[in-house]
């Protein structure tokens, strides 16, 4: 026959198990997986690795109108390395992020952007030093609106980089607005 104690120590032991798949469940989740759960894996293109070598902390300057402007950027990994979250004058009222991730075989940037849009881009060329981003759709576009059409990085060295983003507008093209930054991390 089961005592009040006997009956007590069951219901600790069962407690403690409980608590226990409940923490590696918890520590499974908080890696990013679930359990049984296969991650995908990234593609180590060379386009890829040109990218993540941007990840870090940039300050830059934009002519507009014979004016020199300055901003900032922020590029960093996120999902466990799978996207690379670029973001522009983080903070200001004219914050916009971009995500750059793999999907299949090509590389898509997708702009969240200040006119309320968000356009998708996919990598079109690529060399070691020149990544070209063409616009392929996009959300709240409507027909002659104003999105980004293209995206040009060219890194100059491992401390210099240059965006060169072109809009569009009712078809035609606008010049494109070059920002040339500088790592500060």
């Amino acid at each position: 026959m089961r005592t009040t104690g006997d009956r007590l120590r069951a219901a600790g032991l069962l407690a403690a198990a409980f608590a226990l798949v409940g923490l590696v469940a918890v520590a499974t989740v908080a890696r990013g997986q679930e359990p049984g759960m296969k991650a995908s894996t990234v593609a180590a293109s060379p386009a890829w690795q040109t990218l993540k070598s941007l990840v870090g902390e940039w300050e830059g300057t934009l002519e507009v109108n014979g004016k020199m402007e300055t901003g900032h950027v922020e590029m960093r990994l996120t999902g466990d390395g799978s996207a690379i979250m670029h973001i522009m004058d983080k903070g200001s009222l004219h914050e916009m992020v971009t995500m750059f991730h793999p999907d299949g075989t090509r590389l898509l940037a997708t702009h969240y952007c200040a006119a309320h849009n968000q356009p998708r881009m996919a990598l079109v060329t690529s060399t070691p030093n020149r990544l070209t981003f063409e616009f392929v759709d996009g959300t709240n576009i409507a027909p002659g609106d104003t999105h980004m059409k293209r995206l040009v990085l060219t890194i100059k060295d491992a401390s210099h980089h240059d965006e060169a983003w072109t809009s569009q507008t009712g078809g035609k093209e606008s010049p494109a607005d070059v920002f040339s930054y500088t790592r500060k991390k």
